[in-house]
């Protein structure tokens, strides 16, 4: 059984250029009862902004502290969870997005949730968007090479109910009614016990944005511990609130995916399987980009047409009329 008990929770929070949103995130941190402090670690936001959303979050009764850790610059998602994991001074942790609200008593229901739980355990939340649908990430199978392909090639469309194209996510899956044990959760939202956060020694600091939960889940089902899915918890997230470009964000992300196959695949699979898959990924960010740059330029050149002629009309209003002799 779970020791922790009524142990109280620090509540890790990374944020980079997050914007307002940071301000309702801590705001619904510092609702909660069962939290005892809240660890800001601030990766990069402009000046008086991390501030400003500790102001506004005082929910003006016994709010927990909020603490920060600053002056490290952009080091990274993982390396920062790592951060605000050692300064926390409680023995369980919950891990949550600057864009992310967790509802009104959820961090106490998280832990309601891991009341019959053997250690080691870690528990990920539900993730909906603020239309209330459930958003990819929180539900996923084991990442292999091969489904890594299935997905960001869709060629789950081809056969959905074949196993060779099992997809990744599972968002789109029936959902479950009670918490069920899941291969992958997303570090958007996730809870355990400090003990079993340093087991397998924290996040690996070699991902900086991406597939650094994908890694946590894996190697923490390696040491021998059981990762859940709990459907009671409702996070609403509201995703690309930081300051970064769509491209940025997806290179890292093929990055990462390529990382992850080499540290935990090399061995199953031949090298050359490796590469080819690496080839393909990075075929498929650059597919993307190009697609993305097309886009972008028909909608500026809709838009200058669109002013163009709107301004030919004005003009043409505008003209003095000739007068009749």
């Amino acid at each position: 059984m779970s020791e922790a008990g009524a142990a109280s929770i620090s509540a890790i929070v990374v944020s980079y250029h997050t914007g307002p949103l940071l301000g309702r995130c801590l705001t619904a941190l510092r609702g909660e009862r069962d939290i005892s402090e809240i660890i800001l670690v601030n990766n990069g936001n402009p000046s008086g902004a991390v501030e400003k959303a500790i102001r506004e979050s005082d929910v003006g009764v016994i709010a927990p502290p909020v603490r920060v850790i600053s002056d490290h610059g952009n080091v990274g998602f993982a390396a920062a969870c790592n951060l605000g994991a050692r300064a926390a001074r409680s023995p369980l942790l919950l891990f949550i997005n600057p864009d992310a609200v967790l509802p009104p008593e959820g961090a106490a229901r998280l832990r309601e949730d891991s009341a019959s739980l053997l250690q080691p355990w870690m528990i990920g939340a539900k993730l909906i968007s603020p239309d209330g649908k459930e958003q990819r990430g929180a539900r996923r199978t084991e990442l292999t090479p091969w489904r890594a392909i299935v997905e960001a090639g869709r060629l789950y469309k081809l056969a959905p109910n074949a196993p060779m194209f099992q997809r990744f996510n599972l968002h789109e899956a029936p959902p479950p009614d009670d918490l069920v044990e899941m291969p992958t959760i997303s570090g958007a939202c996730f809870f355990l016990s400090a003990d079993d956060y340093w087991r397998i020694n924290g996040m690996d600091e070699r991902y900086f944005l991406h597939v650094e939960d994908i890694d946590f889940c894996h190697r923490f089902r390696r040491a021998g511990g059981r990762v859940f899915y709990s459907p009671h918890v409702e996070v609403i997230h509201r995703q690309g609130s930081s300051r970064t470009g769509a491209a940025q964000v997806s290179a890292w992300k093929t990055r990462s995916k390529i990382l992850f196959f080499k540290n935990h695949y090399s061995e199953r699979y031949p090298k050359w399987t490796l590469a080819i898959i690496s080839f393909l990924l990075w075929g498929v960010h650059y597919g993307k980009a190009a697609l993305n740059s097309v886009r972008g330029g028909f909608r500026i050149v809709r838009f200058s047409l669109r002013n163009g002629v709107q301004g030919l009309r004005r003009a043409q209003m505008m003209r003095p009329k000739r007068q009749g002799r």
